[in-house]
């Protein structure tokens, strides 16, 4: 009991961020805002399930490709509905943005989100050509990782030019350990075959990035997979778990180079 309260201490954002409670309302009217100028094609399906859709932002003229950008949350919690504004880095560098849902557990495991996440990529590869960059925050860092190990044999994984998992959950087997895997159900056999740091992967750039100010936990797991990928590894001073992925808002930003150049 004393060890799953450390661990679900480690893993606890919002408590360590000021304001943390706040941010999901905030992002939520935000991307609301954002959508209500900017969405090409909203709700556009992928799989049967009401959540396996995603929400898709073409910039002015021939997109140069497209960012797929995957959502975290613990693979518990949120949907595309609240990261819309996060394209507008990408949208004004001439790049479509494309942005999934997902099944959430404990309806499903996280090696089922895995391979929905696969069926997305395929069905927006197969709607925007050009290269496709696949940039994901937390659980989200884990499934853009998950996309380019060396068991994937989609044929969209060619076209892939660059992912940035941004405080990527790379190693599921502490989460074994923590009050979430009730819901979760990760066992070592899923933690050993979708932790991407025990994967070997394509050959496709990668940089890692995180906030110096994470949890600690984050910021030795983005080293680790930097290390164990031999990718690049960006520590992003002055920024917590929910503000790293203000970057990609911004079309100036540090985050936004390393995911587009």
């Amino acid at each position: 009991m004393e060890r799953m309260m450390e661990l679900d201490d480690a893993f606890a954002n919002a408590a360590y961020i000021p304001g943390g409670a706040d941010y999901p309302e905030r992002w939520l009217a935000d991307a609301r805002a954002f959508r209500s100028a900017h969405a090409t094609a909203l709700d556009v399906p992928y799989a049967e399930s009401e959540r396996c859709a995603f929400d898709l932002f073409q910039p002015e003229g021939t997109p140069r490709g497209v960012v797929i950008f995957v959502h975290g949350g613990y693979w518990l919690r949120f949907d595309r509905k609240f990261w819309s504004h996060f394209s507008k880095g990408a949208l004004e560098h001439g790049w479509a943005v494309a942005m999934p849902s997902y099944d959430l557990c404990p309806k499903v495991r996280i090696s089922e989100i895995v391979e929905q996440v696969k069926r997305a990529i395929g069905v927006i590869a197969d709607q925007v050509s050009g290269p496709i960059r696949l940039v994901g925050h937390s659980a989200g860092g884990q499934l853009v990782a998950r996309m380019i190990a060396s068991d994937i044999v989609e044929p969209w994984v060619s076209r892939i030019a660059k992912i940035v998992p941004i405080s990527p959950v790379a190693d599921l087997a502490p989460l074994m350990l923590t009050s979430m895997n009730a819901d979760l159900r990760i066992d070592a056999e899923e933690a050993a075959a979708q932790s991407p740091v025990n994967l070997g992967k394509h050959d496709v750039p990668v940089t890692v990035w995180v906030g110096a100010d994470e949890r600690p936990v984050f910021v030795e797991q983005a080293k680790r997979l930097a290390t164990e990928w031999n990718a690049g590894l960006v520590v992003e001073q002055g920024r917590h778990h929910f503000d790293v992925i203000d970057g990609l808002a911004d079309p100036q930003s540090a985050l936004m180079r390393a995911l587009l150049d």
